[in-house]
């Protein structure tokens, strides 16, 4: 064998171990290691809904702006509700006044000597009385309720965030529990990750996790929480609350993908969220 032939034979053993090692590293990367390439960005959506009915007279945002809390979102048509607290206020006044007369009379009827007054008549006059108190409680319960529902009139922002989707226009009629349009908290994003179950073992609550959207961009996070369930579809209920088993069986058995909430420490300055996005999430066990 020549000096040629030998150099050959080590280089070939040289790749062959480097390629035997190699592969046992991605095999070990890609079985064991905790990370996975199916991440979704969420965040928190607020649905919108008036407390009262009526036409949309004001609009003053525009789909993607973004919003502080507080801020007015919408303004339902407030002429009914005004109606209806400045008949509530009259209604207040006529208790009010009912009120005022029955206590007098019940007073004077108290002060009469009882050979002009019988007792039934003091008695009668005194449970009149109280019977005009409760109307008159009830009238001020309704003009409470007549001004919130005019305040409410006003639809404003819960939270800090981006309008979304806006399919609302000025002149549409809103039905009050109905959501008109949605917010999305700026403040509540975060990242589930969806972990291959052979992988949970290396994963623990407070382990710092690097974030690779698919833009390009990398957040700084560490693991919050783990879901203690998943849907199990191969044992749904039956109309008699007994398990229906699927008698199909697989030759492959693979791995169920359990969630895993990623907390996120840092948002770059510059970078662009947005819930339903995709991203690679690696967690790393020893910090």
């Amino acid at each position: 064998m020549t000096i040629r032939n030998i150099i050959g034979f080590i280089a070939t053993a040289i790749i062959f171990v480097v390629a035997i090692l190699v592969g046992r590293a991605l095999w070990f990367h890609y079985m064991d290691e905790p990370w996975t390439r199916d991440g979704r960005v969420r965040a928190e959506v607020v649905n919108i809904a008036p407390d009262v009915s009526g036409a949309v007279v004001e609009l003053p945002v525009k789909d993607n702006q973004f919003v502080h809390k507080g801020d007015l979102l919408m303004q339902i048509d407030p002429s009914h509700y005004q109606i209806a607290v400045e008949q509530a206020e009259a209604a207040v006044a006529a208790r009010k006044a009912e009120l005022t007369m029955r206590l007098d009379d019940a007073r004077r009827r108290a002060d009469m000597d009882s050979l002009v007054v019988s007792q039934e008549n003091r008695e009668n006059a005194s449970h009149t009385a109280n019977s005009a108190q409760a109307q008159y409680q009830q009238a001020v319960a309704a003009l409470d309720a007549a001004k919130l529902n005019l305040d409410r009139t006003r639809v404003i922002s819960p939270v800090d965030g981006y309008i979304t989707n806006l399919q609302v226009f000025k002149g549409d009629y809103a039905i009050a529990g109905q959501a008109k349009l949605a917010v999305v908290d700026s403040h509540s994003f975060w990242v589930y990750g969806y972990f291959e179950e052979t992988k949970l073992p290396h994963v623990q609550v407070g382990n710092k996790a690097d974030i690779k959207l698919m833009s390009g961009g990398t957040l700084e996070g560490h693991v919050e929480s783990i879901s203690r369930g998943i849907y199990d579809r191969d044992n749904p209920q039956s109309r008699e609350l007994l398990a229906d088993v699927n008698p199909t069986f697989n030759w492959v058995r693979l791995a169920q993908r359990v969630p895993v909430r990623i907390h996120i420490d840092k948002v770059p300055d510059g970078m662009i969220l947005s819930a339903g996005t995709t991203c690679t999430v690696v967690v790393k066990p020893g910090a």
